[in-house]
This record gives structure tokens, C-alpha cells and sequence, in this order.
């Protein structure tokens, strides 16, 4: 018997399903990191912190909407906003109330927020921002970091967690106008002063693949201070972290106001939603000219943008999160999960990580650190160790091993809900211990 037999003998009805889908879908599946070998989890429903697949097999989730459920599956709250609407419309073709509300407490939750426009998606959302700042600043340059994701439009896709240098489908042009850089203020000098178009910067707030590789401290306060001084416009993606790491984001926790903040997921309690947020002189490049006045606007149409049922649902879910209450039960359960993971690793004296900021974790298998049974922030351990990451054979095999144990992660890591309990994390360390000692089984530790 192996990690994988036992995965494909308990999911018949999941290799059914990814056949099919097969013959209609690449690869079988309708968003990237949902890919996996032999095939993936096929979901039936979901509630609070578990969902159950098409087998009629129970997960602690750790997915979560792929970060957008802070409250969990099916909160009453949001769900019932949404269902009012739902009888009301779901689309009327004409602005309306809930629009309002949304953007006014987007506008109170998030330090840097003046004006709000909304879109479908955090891709949307970046890249609205950069073409908001190339419109104001007149400079067409752009500087991301290395390894960051923004998204999967062809500005932010080069040296991102799914592309190479080149990515494939992207002109050259394009590449052209995008300086990928280290998470280093020399390195962004240099690179400034040797484009002389630089624009706009665009930085994961709590650094690549939400928080995989941090930021260091002081680096967001450093950039601020740097692109004030060069008018360069400041662009923070807190698709991930926004309403997540406090009900301000990450720009509340460290004290800095970006010119612009794109922002998904929680925003939208967990229906389609996006948004690019900030200074009310930057914004204005959407409005209308008076009549009269020559016309230099950014153009933004979008049929979904802030739908009726995606309004609702973010009214009623920011609304609830705003308090901070439902964050730090989140950040809680994160905590003792990261430690109980670690102290499974001490145990079975097997070398490697749990670690994470505010309510998320991250998995590092191998190497030579021997954890302590004790929670670890990224910003303590050593950079280079967590950059070379696991190998993509361990990666996968620990999916299958957790999913066997009835616990759904997201990649390597996950993040959790206010709603993830004690009998959460003591079965999720259970099962960890399982997979763990199965992995040394096969080889692949």
C-alpha cells in the first residue's frame, strides 16, 4: 500500500469526475493551483471549517475559498444577506444602494482608502491599479519583486509563482516595461535610476505567495518613503491580506499608506468581487470630464462589477470582520496550529518548518532546521531555507497523505477561519504526524 493507492481507492467518484472534465477543461481544472496528480478533490458542500467531496469524505479545509472566507463556509450572516438579494435580483443593469454601502466601508476599515472603484477580481484590481498609475504619472516603467504574485495579466505575470522570466503568451514589449527586483531598497534604486520610467511599484504586502518569503521589516516604510520622494505610485496588493492580517490589512499592522491598495477575497465574503482603493487624486483619472473639458480618462467598464449579490454578501461581511474579533480567533487558531505542526516534526525527529504570519501557514519538509514545539514567524528563520522550498514530489505526496487523514491543504500550508476550532487543529496534527511518517515510509523525507 501507498500515499497514492489509498488516496485513488477512497475518491472513485473524484477520478470519475476528473476523467470527464478532462475532455472539456485543460488539464481537467478551471484554475491552476487546483492541478494535482493523480487528480484533485472534487467538493459536494461545504460548511463552517469543513467540506465534504462528491465521496462523501469530510475535510478540515484549510483552503478556504482560496483565502476568501475569513467567517468560514456558509457564515448566516453573509449567506442571508446574499439570499435577499438573490430573490430581489442579481443584476439590474443600473447602479443601486449596495454599491454604496460597500465602497463606504471599504473606505472606513482600509488607512489608505479615499475613493474606491470595484472589479471582478484581485487580477482585475492590479491591473487597474498599474494603469492608474502609468495615467497619472505619465511614466510607463514598472517595478515588481521577484517571485511575487499580482494576478495573471501580462504586466505582473513575469518571475510570478506561476511563470518564468518569459512567460508564455506575453509580448516582449511588455516585459520590457517591468523590472523584476529583489526584495532589497538598493536594488530598487538602481533600478530606478537606470529605467528613468518608473511609475508605479507593486509589492504582496506580506511578501511572495502571500507570505511564503516575507517581506522584511521595515522594507514597506522604507518604500513609502521612496516613492514619495520620487512620485512614484505606491501600489500595495492586499488581495490576500486585506481584512485578513486586521481589518485594515497589513497597511493598519505596519503604519504605512500606499497611493493605491488592491484588494479581493475577503472583500466580497466570499462571491466575485475586487477593488482598487486609495488617494482621491489618483482616482479622479476614472471620472467623467466636465463638458468642455479635454478628455483624459482611464476607461472601466466591467458587467460584473460590484454586482448586486457580490455587494451584498462584502456589505454584510465587512461589516461583521470590522471589529477585529473574528481576525485574531483566526490568527489564534493559525498559532496553535503552527505549533502543534512543529512540535509533530520535534517529535518524530524529522528536520523542517511550520511557520506563518497572521492566520496562515506555510510547510518547509527537509533541510537541516530541527524545529522547537514552539510557533515560528518567517521573518526569524533563514531566508535562503525557506526560498529553496520542498521538493514538487513532497509537495504532493503530503496532499495526498493530509487529504487522507480528512484535511485539505492549501499547496504547501493553508490558512485558517474564525470558525476552525480545537477539534480542528487536534485533528489536522493528527493526521499531520500520519502523513509525516508516511512520507519517511515512501522515501520522500
Amino acid at each position: 500500500m501507498s500515499i497514492e493507492h489509498d488516496y485513488v481507492a477512497a475518491h472513485p467518484g473524484s477520478e470519475r469526475l476528473y476523467k470527464r472534465a478532462g475532455q472539456v477543461l485543460p488539464s481537467g481544472v478551471t484554475h491552476d493551483s487546483r492541478f494535482m496528480r493523480p487528480f484533485p478533490i472534487y467538493a459536494d458542500h461545504a460548511d463552517g471549517s469543513r467540506k465534504w467531496d462528491v465521496d462523501g469524505l469530510e475535510y478540515v479545509d484549510y483552503v478556504m475559498g482560496h483565502g476568501a472566507l475569513l467567517l468560514g463556509h456558509n457564515y448566516p450572516v453573509v449567506t442571508e444577506a446574499a439570499q435577499a438579494q438573490l430573490a430581489k435580483g442579481t443584476h439590474y443593469g443600473a447602479s443601486q444602494e449596495k454599491e454604496i454601502e460597500w465602497a463606504e466601508e471599504v473606505v472606513r476599515l482600509v488607512p489608505s482608502a479615499e475613493v474606491v472603484r470595484f472589479t471582478s477580481s484581485g487580477t482585475e484590481a492590479t491591473l487597474m491599479a498599474l494603469r492608474l498609475a502609468r495615467a497619472h504619472t505619465g511614466r510607463p516603467g514598472l517595478i515588481k519583486f521577484d517571485r511575487h504574485f499580482h494576478g495573471w495579466h501580462d504586466y505582473v505575470a513575469a518571475s510570478s509563482k506561476y511563470a518564468g522570466a518569459i512567460p508564455a503568451g506575453v509580448p516582449r514589449s511588455t516585459l520590457e516595461s517591468v523590472a523584476v527586483v529583489p526584495l532589497d531598497m538598493n536594488a530598487v534604486r538602481q533600478a530606478v535610476e537606470e529605467r528613468g520610467d518608473v511609475g508605479a511599484i507593486i509589492v504582496e504586502s506580506a511578501g511572495a505567495s502571500s507570505g511564503t518569503l516575507p517581506v522584511p521589516r521595515g522594507f514597506l516604510q522604507e518604500l513609502e518613503v521612496f516613492t514619495r520622494e520620487r512620485e512614484i505610485v505606491f501600489i500595495m496588493d492586499e488581495v490576500v491580506t486585506g481584512f485578513r492580517w486586521a481589518p485594515g490589512g497589513v497597511q493598519e499592522v505596519e503604519g504605512v499608506r500606499p497611493d493605491l491598495t488592491t484588494l479581493a477575497k475577503i472583500l466580497a465574503g466570499g462571491f466575485p468581487g475586487g477593488a482598487v482603493a486609495g488617494r482621491r487624486e489618483i482616482m479622479e483619472r476614472l471620472e467623467f470630464p466636465q463638458p468642455g473639458q479635454k478628455a483624459n480618462k482611464v476607461g472601466h467598464p466591467g458587467t460584473f462589477n460590484a454586482n448586486p449579490l457580490s455587494a451584498a454578501a462584502g456589505v454584510a461581511c465587512l461589516r461583521k470582520i470590522a471589529s477585529g474579533v473574528h481576525q485574531q480567533r483566526a490568527i489564534e487558531a493559525a498559532r496553535q496550529l503552527r505549533a502543534g505542526m512543529n512540535a509533530a516534526l520535534c517529535r518524530l525527529g524529522i528536520p523542517g518548518v511550520v511557520y506563518g504570519q497572521a492566520s496562515e501557514f506555510r510547510i518547509r519538509l527537509g533541510g537541516s532546521f530541527s524545529p522547537e514545539p514552539a510557533d515560528y514567524d518567517p521573518h526569524d528563520l533563514p531566508w535562503d531555507y525557506l526560498a529553496e522550498g520542498n521538493a514538487p514530489e513532497t509537495d504532493r505526496l503530503l496532499h495526498l497523505a493530509m487529504a487522507n487523514g480528512g484535511v485539505h491543504l492549501f499547496g504547501a500550508g493553508g490558512m485558517t477561519s474564525s470558525v476552525h476550532a480545537a477539534n480542528d487543529i487536534d485533528q489536522t496534527v493528527e493526521a499531520w504526524g500520519r502523513a509525516l511518517q508516511a512520507l519517511r515510509s515512501e522515501g520522500a523525507l
